[in-house]
């Protein structure tokens, strides 16, 4: 049965865990982009369990009933991760993270690679700073604004979401399209209908329910380095991207995978940053449940 847990940390800390697909065994670990929530994995309950996975999805610091950690890096991470899979037992997992979880996926694959058998990024985006990318490039208006924002610091990044985001802590499914602006190309748009842009909505007031805190740190992180090499990793990468994203563009994909040892481009012709992630995600997991069949 999947459900939603609040998992303890040794700080004090606690974390908004959703647990389901198999009973026991190996896991699916997966993480949400920016803004959002564990809950948005729920539909991804069946393919774990069809797959003898686990699904285990943790909202970062600052969303939903996580509690902030100031000041995190996209690596900080790993030790929540870690705390639930030892509370869980589990002996190994896959990982896949989605936009702004993608980051946080390859962190928790490279520094949990004794117990990570593979990596997917979901349209993640890549480094800021990185001197071969430009990140902004190709992205919505709305990115320029909330980046050049965070490059600031947390008040202008606070302020930045506060004019103009805050539809989203109480946004609908009829509403999310317009929501997302610019930032969402008509095939993305096509899909934010019906029952899907009600749970997206719902999810993404869950999310912020409590303020931008998650997002705000989410942001500020990803303006920092990341915490880790990515340029050692061991583990097996997928790298997923659609070419019309408008949120995080195929440059980010390009630049994943040509830098990244080994990775694999997954190529999506036609698809954006939503479609994505929605059409392909049974291929997604399967290829990871194969890729980790391959690395033992």
């Amino acid at each position: 049965m999947i459900e939603m847990r609040a998992y303890p940390h040794p700080d004090g800390r606690q974390s908004d865990v959703l647990v389901g697909g198999a009973l026991a065994g190996p896991a699916l670990v997966l993480h949400h982009g920016t803004p959002s929530d564990a809950s948005l994995w729920s539909s991804w309950d069946d393919v774990a369990r069809e797959n003898g996975l686990r699904l285990i999805a943790l909202s970062r610091p600052g969303y939903a009933t996580s509690t902030r950690r100031v000041g995190r890096s996209v690596a900080d991470i790993v030790s929540d991760v870690r705390d639930v899979l030892d509370t869980l037992d589990v002996p190994w997992f896959v990982t896949a993270g989605w936009s702004g979880g993608g980051p946080h996926a390859l962190a928790t694959a490279h520094l949990l690679g004794d117990r990570c058998r593979a990596v997917a990024t979901l349209a993640g985006v890549g480094p800021f700073g990185a001197p071969d990318l430009d990140f902004l490039a190709g992205m919505g208006p709305e990115n320029h604004g909330e980046f050049g924002a965070a490059t600031r610091g947390e008040a202008d990044v606070r302020a930045w979401l506060g004019e103009h985001a805050a539809t989203f802590r109480s946004v609908t499914g009829p509403e999310i399209a317009d929501a997302f602006g610019d930032l969402v190309p008509p095939i993305d748009r096509d899909m934010l209908v019906g029952g899907f842009a009600d749970e997206m909505a719902t999810e993404m007031r869950r999310a912020l329910a409590h303020g931008f805190d998650g997002w705000i740190d989410d942001d500020l992180a990803f303006t920092r380095p990341w915490g880790f090499d990515l340029g050692a990793m061991c583990v097996p990468v997928t790298v997923w991207q659609g070419d019309l994203d408008l949120m995080v563009p195929a440059a980010h994909g390009r630049w994943l995978a040509a830098h990244i040892p080994g990775a694999i481009a997954k190529p999506a012709p036609g698809h954006g940053h939503i479609s994505l992630v929605t059409t392909y995600r049974d291929e997604i997991v399967t290829d990871l449940v194969a890729s980790a069949k391959l690395h033992r």
